[in-house]
């Protein structure tokens, strides 16, 4: 944060150059061409009606670094980020000094990405200065179409799609894509399910991402709706290394309340009234404060889960398979999903590690039998099946005992799944139950979207294994103070 001083000294300065630039239209042309800010605030300036932000500022400056080739921002509803970056940045990237070819910009619906075209069009066909200083733009009508423009003085285009379209192949002679920005390519409804997560994700490294060459740029502009959306996913390869890029993200308020745009809410009443505007807490903590709001319905929360690097140095007390059938390799059907855990300890002060890599996959009778049988091979020394002890199930239990697998019915008496998740969910949250730190992606975000998410398969294979865990851990416990 800058000191009052070094603001009114930057400000003195801001108020030379705007003379200096109003006046000469060589050195306006100068300094707008290097500085996509000085582009905004002298083209744009009809924008801005309050005094810009430092994260704002931020903002610009991240646009002007072409070595960042991924960048990911996530920022307060109303802050501008779409203005500067789907509207002024798309210009500047091709009328300023980083001289762009075609540039993409992708939104969900065919209806944003026109609204998106029409914002840019219409700054250049009615902003005056903009036009005498850069222009002319428009030289050939059946050029100006609904999804893509060109700006023959610059030998650039401008295409709008979204998510509905067929993308593949865009190019602008022999341009191919150079700056490619997302905005708000997710919402509510679409993140629901991992099904839909994992189809936006696949569409943007299968799809968007090859649009490009090696030295195009991906902007990533949007909120965060989800712990396993597109951004997050994003924010967690850039943070383990695996993707090149720069994460921000700017809250209205900081964790210290902090207003990150003063110039707009110069004090906390009007953030409260702001506030009042939107009246409603899930809506404001997403929206403004950029929290993922859990759906109120859910058993287990994300940040109850707690983790483990290795098990520990010692001999496990005994270990369980929980086992949910899906007989069926259909695309349709559910999967065959197999949770395995190993206990440390007895009664109270028992503790269970869930074991990475849990079984989650269609397939037949004889294959499903098999990897039964792997597991435990695997766990030999007190290891024990459990299979949920309804219908067709029956049969399998009295084959896997035939075959001399340890294998017990697991009685659900009368409760369903959610019923069955609920009587545990106390133990995850005092982090009784241990999950792997890798391995067990899958399994914890059934459980913290069950209700929502399109399978539970691995989430009820969890139920199975956690339940009678402590169910024996709790026997074995009993046994022994009786002897």
């Amino acid at each position: 944060m800058m000191t009052q001083n070094q603001k009114l000294s930057e400000q003195k300065i801001e108020a030379a150059l705007i003379d200096k630039i109003l006046e000469d239209r060589k050195v306006r042309s100068m300094v707008t061409c290097e500085s996509h800010y000085w582009f905004f605030n002298v083209y744009f300036s009809h924008y801005v009606t309050y005094e810009t932000a430092d994260f704002q500022k931020e903002l610009f400056a991240l646009t002007e670094d072409e070595s960042i080739r991924n960048l990911v921002v996530v920022s307060f509803r109303g802050s501008g980020k779409s203005t500067l970056m789907t509207m002024s940045y798309p210009l500047w990237a091709i009328l300023g000094k980083q001289q762009k070819k075609h540039v993409v910009i992708l939104s969900q619906t065919m209806q944003q990405a026109k609204q998106y075209l029409k914002n840019i069009k219409d700054e250049l066909e009615k902003n005056i200065i903009l036009k005498s200083d850069l222009g002319p733009f428009q030289e050939e009508n059946d050029e100006w179409r609904s999804f893509s423009l060109v700006l023959p003085k610059y030998n650039a285009r401008i295409t709008a799609a979204s998510s509905e379209q067929s993308i593949r192949g865009l190019r602008h002679g022999a341009h191919r894509p150079d700056l490619i920005i997302l905005d708000d390519v997710e919402d509510i409804n679409s993140v629901k399910t991992r099904e839909s997560r994992n189809n936006m994700y696949n569409w943007v490294v299968g799809d968007v991402i090859p649009l490009g060459d090696k030295n195009t740029r991906l902007i990533f502009i949007g909120n965060l709706l989800h712990d396993d959306g597109l951004l997050m996913r994003l924010k967690d390869g850039i943070k383990n290394n695996i993707l090149d890029g720069v994460f921000k993200m700017y809250p209205l308020l900081d964790d210290n309340e902090n207003i990150a745009w003063p110039g707009k809410y110069p004090t906390m009443a009007e953030i409260l009234e702001e506030k009042k505007k939107i009246g409603n807490e899930s809506a404001w903590q997403r929206e403004f404060l950029l929290r993922i709001i859990p759906d109120k319905d859910r058993i287990f929360f994300r940040e109850w889960i707690k983790t483990y690097d290795n098990l520990p140095d010692k001999e496990c007390s005994f270990s369980c398979t929980g086992v949910d059938l899906a007989i069926s390799e259909s695309d349709s059907a559910d999967y065959t999903a197999m949770v395995t855990t190993k206990v440390y300890g007895y009664g109270d002060s028992a503790t269970i590690y869930v074991l990475p890599n849990p079984i989650c996959e269609r397939m037949d009778f004889l294959k499903t039998m098999n990897c039964i049988k792997d597991i435990r091979k695997m766990n030999f020394s007190r290891h024990r099946i459990y299979i949920e002890d309804v219908g067709y199930q029956r049969s399998t239990i009295q084959y896997l005992k035939a075959e001399r697998c340890h294998t017990e019915p697991f009685q659900v008496h009368g409760q369903d799944k959610r019923s069955r998740l609920i009587t545990i969910s106390h133990l995850i949250q005092e982090g009784r139950v241990l999950f792997p730190t890798k391995g067990a992606e899958l399994l914890i975000q059934q459980l913290v979207g069950f209700g929502i998410e399109k399978h539970d398969d691995l989430a009820d294979a969890f139920a199975i294994a956690i339940h009678k865990s402590f169910e024996r851990a709790s026997h074995c416990c009993r046994i022994a103070i009786s002897k």
